[in-house]
């Protein structure tokens, strides 16, 4: 079977290749903890963290679109790079965590927010539902 590494969202789902569930290949459960999160836990998460920063940005800086994703981007560096976790992923359950299991160091976080603000890296994931702001920081976001 040929094996489909990256696929858009515009495609579907990516391709599965031989592994029966998404992380089967990375030693990560089906189900439960350490599992690899689904995409409606992503973009529940993502839609909180970005709703988070638009209330910031309307009290304080009337709703500008640029203190939005600079209020965003700022977020999603600290808490992740700290905790592994923005609040979003917090209330649904979900870990930014490195290949191994390892806590992510800032550095990952500060890189992964950045290429997660281009969004470009975002639309395309692997047979492991990793976009490339996870590949290129040998993240993974899981379940908790």
């Amino acid at each position: 079977m040929e094996r489909k590494d990256f696929g858009s969202w515009l495609e579907g789902p990516p391709q599965l290749s031989n592994q029966e569930w998404p992380g089967k290949r990375l030693g990560r459960p089906e189900k439960g903890p350490g599992s690899v999160a689904r995409i409606g836990r992503r973009v529940a998460a993502l839609l909180l963290d970005w709703g988070i920063a638009m209330l910031i940005s309307m009290f304080f800086f009337k709703s500008d679109p640029t203190a939005n994703l600079i209020i965003f981007a700022v977020t999603q560096m600290l808490f992740v790079g700290v905790t592994g976790h923005s609040i979003g992923h917090r209330v649904f359950g979900m870990q930014v965590q490195g290949l191994d299991g390892s806590a992510v160091k800032p550095l990952t976080g500060i890189v992964r927010t950045l290429l997660i603000c281009l969004v470009i890296p975002v639309l395309f994931s692997d047979s492991d539902q990793r976009g490339y702001h996870d590949r290129f920081g040998k993240t993974i976001l899981v379940r908790i």
